[in-house]
């Protein structure tokens, strides 16, 4: 049953023939009242199959909403709260990748969705977890300068023959790092019969010990699929709260409860009503860089 609040936000999407997207991080009762909940890519595709809306209300962080309006510039894009910004994607600024690129420039560029678009504006292809070995294989050149998640560029660099070099060396997702290889350990002893999923911005000694490496969309497809009945989820603590709602009947434990996104907790059924009424803050992305950035981000769409 919906509170009073989701109730109101769902009248008003009505009357403002608004759609709200959400990042599979956000709470549950923001999941809730959201049109569609996915991870990057899946975001990504919705946004850029949006055609009826006047409004998106985008539950995510900076980059995410960046993307959404790069995809959509005939669309007014909000986000409840502007100060919902991704730490690691500010960790790649424009300026480093154009250094990067002059020292090797050989290379194809190709940076994870959690990006600014200042810097997908200088990108060859984008990528997400889900698809980034499919990308790089993708790719003709042998020496990738991939950023700005270090974890997942060692990820892609275990799954394919080419040379991967990671911008900035030490780019990550602060969430990602909270989990340690005894985590897992301590979780397997109590839960001998889980199956432990991870995310692949989990340092490399976690993503060995797990049993499966996924995208959280990878994980939604994996635990509704599995005949298994117990899993341990290495990622935000969030994610647990679609999984248990929609796998009612399997036991889903979180690999450590304090793995908040504070970020993309800064949106609130309060802060999304108001940008329905309001309609703000809109994301606004320069015009010549939405369009270089767009390539990169089509380039991606084509092999997903």
């Amino acid at each position: 049953m919906f509170n009073q609040l989701q109730k109101e936000i769902i009248k008003l999407k009505k009357e403002k023939n608004a759609i709200i997207l959400a990042h599979n991080y956000q709470t549950a009762d923001i999941q809730e009242i959201a049109d569609f909940i996915g991870d990057s890519l899946e975001l990504c595709v919705k946004a850029a199959e949006i055609k009826e809306s006047d409004l998106v209300v985008f539950c995510g962080v900076d980059f995410m909403a960046e993307t959404a309006a790069i995809l959509n510039p005939d669309k007014k894009i909000v986000i409840p709260d502007r100060e919902a910004e991704c730490p690691m994607a500010h960790m790649l600024p424009a300026e480093y990748l154009k250094q990067a690129k002059e020292k090797y420039p050989q290379a194809a560029v190709v940076l994870y969705v959690n990006t600014l678009a200042e810097a997908k504006a200088e990108a060859d292809i984008l990528c997400t977890s889900s698809n980034a070995v499919a990308v790089v294989k993708s790719l003709k050149e042998n020496l990738i300068l991939f950023g700005p998640d270090m974890n997942l560029a060692w990820y892609v660099s275990q799954q394919v023959d080419k040379e991967i070099i990671p911008i900035p060396e030490g780019g990550h997702c602060y969430v990602h790092k909270m989990f340690h290889e005894g985590d897992l350990y301590i979780l397997r002893e109590k839960y001998p019969d889980a199956e432990v999923l991870v995310h692949p911005e989990c340092d490399p000694e976690v993503q060995k010990a797990a049993d499966q490496v996924l995208s959280t969309g990878g994980m939604i497809r994996y635990v509704a699929n599995s005949p298994r009945e117990t899993f341990i989820i290495g990622t935000e603590v969030d994610m647990t709260t679609r999984l248990r709602r929609e796998n009612p009947d399997k036991n889903i434990i979180p690999l450590l409860s304090e793995a908040i996104c504070e970020n993309m907790k800064l949106h609130t059924l309060e802060k999304v009503k108001n940008s329905l009424i309001n309609e703000e803050f809109v994301v606004k992305v320069d015009a010549e860089i939405a369009r270089r950035a767009r390539k990169a981000v089509e380039k991606m769409l084509e092999v997903s």
